[in-house]
């Protein structure tokens, strides 16, 4: 079993390099709006109600994932660097996956500003993220996480043995998903 979590700021790119690498893998992207737009029309992703059925749908899936006899799963999620709370889930999720047996890789996206503010409004995010059409309060919401968090590590700071940073502003998504299956064999 290979668990890959593919982070990085938003609109960096994480779920079309998802579908892409799903694509030349045997892998399955859960990409991390998933949840979000399941449980968006009843309760807002940023209340208590709307956050615990978001981590509980995802508990759920990585659980049973990682006791499955599917090849892996490709996750996308915005890692805030300054905030515990995030190291913490993402060394509970990966520990889901190593007690079962499973590896996990760590792949981090990064991109010029500019870039990520035109790749907000591509129709293809659009179509897959509904809560992101707002294109006004997403670019918003864009510009104050980066302003109020670090989502890029630090040279050195992901010690992990499987880990790939990539900056994409002017790579293809097939390209960058050739590069992850490339790195780590998939």
């Amino acid at each position: 079993m290979k668990f890959i979590i593919l982070f990085g700021p938003q609109a960096v790119g994480k779920m079309t390099v998802g579908q892409e690498l799903e694509k030349i893998t045997d892998l399955k992207l859960f990409h991390n709006h998933m949840t979000i737009e399941l449980v968006t029309p009843f309760f807002s992703y940023g209340s208590p109600a709307g956050n615990r059925l978001v981590h509980l749908f995802r508990q759920e899936i990585f659980e049973e994932v990682a006791k499955s006899d599917l090849a892996g799963l490709i996750f996308t999620f915005v890692w805030a660097f300054d905030l515990q709370s995030d190291w913490d889930y993402v060394e509970e999720i990966s520990r889901i996956f190593e007690s079962q047996g499973g590896t996990v890789y760590y792949v981090e996206l990064e991109a010029d500003m500019d870039e990520r503010l035109e790749r907000n409004k591509s129709p293809h995010r659009l179509s897959h993220k509904p809560t992101k059409r707002n294109l006004e309060f997403s670019e918003r919401n864009l510009r104050k996480t980066m302003e109020n968090h670090r989502l890029n590590s630090m040279e050195g700071e992901i010690k992990n043995s499987h880990y790939l940073r990539i900056n994409n502003t002017r790579l293809s998504p097939e390209d960058v998903a050739q590069m992850i299956k490339d790195k780590f064999g998939l």
